[in-house]
């Protein structure tokens, strides 16, 4: 394939999907997509935990997927995983594996993130206008509202509602009975209710709906004489009924009702109807894009430098006012030692570690006192666009081990990347504890097993705090079984 193509893998709660799409003049067209319906969202047991069956058909559906990925260089391809890995209580077991039959990383996403993908996804299949947009997107193990103007989105939310664990709760083996119904669209009325006042009609000039469940409602809807066009209130109702006086899906007997479709289509529909009541809606018209299209913008923008995540820490750095010119020094410290550490690697990593040290006395807002402590509860927690549930671990834990005890942390030196990295920020933290301009040393440092750091005995004797607490420092690595040679 060419530089000017990009792919995405989205590991959704109802079917698994590859996309690939062919850039030209700054636009995504889309080349090529393959869809398989695993209703992996259906494949948690009584405790949360993923099946071994649904695992099987994962693994066997990215094994596919890796072989059309062939030859794809890894920064052009992007793979995401939604609501199911967010809840299963053994994903993250199972996402090694996932991993290893795709041949790529899988982010596993939050709420707020996969809202911001799927409306940067619609906006840019949307004529351009400066009207606020209501965007709703029926997942099959969640449903993202969005309220946005242009490419950008205002107001995110993200209900633990979709299509396959509604129709699991209230249409178990497809039947359908008015009582069932009416507890389903109860249950997500109560869900939207509580974001109601801020995504009522007094917010947007037009309603859209993306995801599978919104062009197969529509399609059903028009092609039955439903609804003249789009979705209405008007047009759910006589889904509804007819889909009660069926009694079972499987009974259904409509034009455009896809086979595929038809196991979830009674949990989407209590959804959708649910969303149109309590927010009011006249007319939702279906739009394409969403979250594959948004993924592919967005690496798009990574390859461009238009990262939405180095917009992401600089409004961080603003937001809890952290003291840019000392986060610089530490930064560019942190890199050089890390590229030494680690070279001709993944430029990824380096990157993460350069907005960890700038991130790193976030926590200061809260309080000095332990800033390293409050600064990982924020980057763990916080909604910050751009970055997968993963992405922000890792930037908590570098900030939670850039000072203090290395024991809260000794876990994670079992990996090779990550010791890396904390030896490289723990190290630029040190030598920068004065907050000042200094005459740095030539510091030689390497990590090939067994860490080797070499400063000059010279520097040193002028730095003798700095001596002190590179000797602490090296007393706690070798506690933890990685004794330093050098200083």
């Amino acid at each position: 394939m060419s530089a000017a193509t990009l792919a995405v893998v989205d590991l959704g709660s109802n079917s698994f999907r590859l996309e690939i799409g062919r850039v030209e003049g700054g636009q995504i067209y889309r080349q090529d997509t393959w869809r398989e319906t695993l209703r992996f969202g259906a494949g948690l047991d009584s405790d949360g935990r993923i099946k071994p069956a649904a695992m099987k058909a994962a693994i066997a559906c990215l094994s596919r997927f890796r072989e059309r990925l062939s030859g794809v260089h890894p920064s052009a391809v992007r793979a995401v995983a939604t609501n199911t890995f967010r809840v299963a209580k053994n994903a993250h077991e199972f996402l090694p594996q996932a991993e290893h039959a795709l041949g790529f990383p899988i982010d596993v996403i939050g709420g707020h993130e996969e809202a911001r993908l799927i409306y940067l996804g619609v906006a840019h299949v949307l004529p351009p206008s400066a009207a606020p947009r209501l965007v709703i997107d029926i997942g099959g193990g969640s449903t993202e509202l969005i309220i946005g103007r242009g490419l950008e989105p205002e107001r995110l939310e993200s209900l633990k509602i979709g299509c396959v664990g509604m129709t699991q709760r209230f249409f178990a083996n497809g039947k359908v009975t008015a009582l069932a119904f009416d507890a389903a669209e109860t249950a997500a009325r109560v869900e939207i209710e509580a974001i109601a006042s801020e995504f009522g009609p007094s917010h947007w000039r037009d309603a859209f709906a993306s995801s599978g469940t919104a062009a197969a409602l529509a399609e059903i809807l028009e092609q039955n004489a439903f609804s003249p066009r789009g979705i209405t209130p008007v047009g759910l109702a006589r889904l509804k009924k007819r889909l009660i006086q069926a009694g079972n899906v499987s009974r259904l007997n409509l034009s455009a009702l896809k086979p595929e479709r038809a196991p979830v289509l009674a949990g989407g529909l209590a959804i959708m109807s649910a969303a149109v009541a309590e927010l009011r809606i006249p007319r939702i018209d279906p739009v394409g894009g969403a979250l594959r299209l948004g993924v592919l913008y967005d690496l798009l923008g990574r390859t461009i430098d238009e990262d939405v995540r180095k917009l992401t820490v600089e409004r961080f750095v603003d937001r809890y006012r952290i003291e840019r010119a000392h986060a610089a020094r530490v930064s560019a410290l942190a890199v050089t030692l890390y590229r030494r550490v680690a070279p001709a690697r993944d430029p990824a990593p380096t990157q993460l570690l350069a907005w960890a040290s700038q991130l790193h006395e976030i926590g200061m807002s809260v309080a000095h006192l332990g800033f390293h402590k409050h600064g990982a509860y924020i980057l763990q927690h916080a909604d910050m666009p751009g970055f997968s549930a993963g992405e922000q671990s890792r930037l908590a834990i570098l900030v939670y081990g850039c000072r203090g005890g290395l024991a809260k942390v000794g876990a994670a030196l079992a990996d090779p990347q990550l010791r890396a990295q904390l030896l490289s920020l723990r190290l630029a933290v040190l030598f920068h504890h004065a907050r000042t301009i200094i005459a740095l040393p030539r510091i030689q440092v390497a990590d090939g097993g067994r860490i080797g750091l070499g400063v000059s005995e010279r520097w040193l004797a002028k730095h003798p705090l700095t001596a002190h607490l590179l000797a602490k420092e090296r007393r706690q690595w070798k506690e933890l079984g990685h004794p330093w040679k050098g200083v």
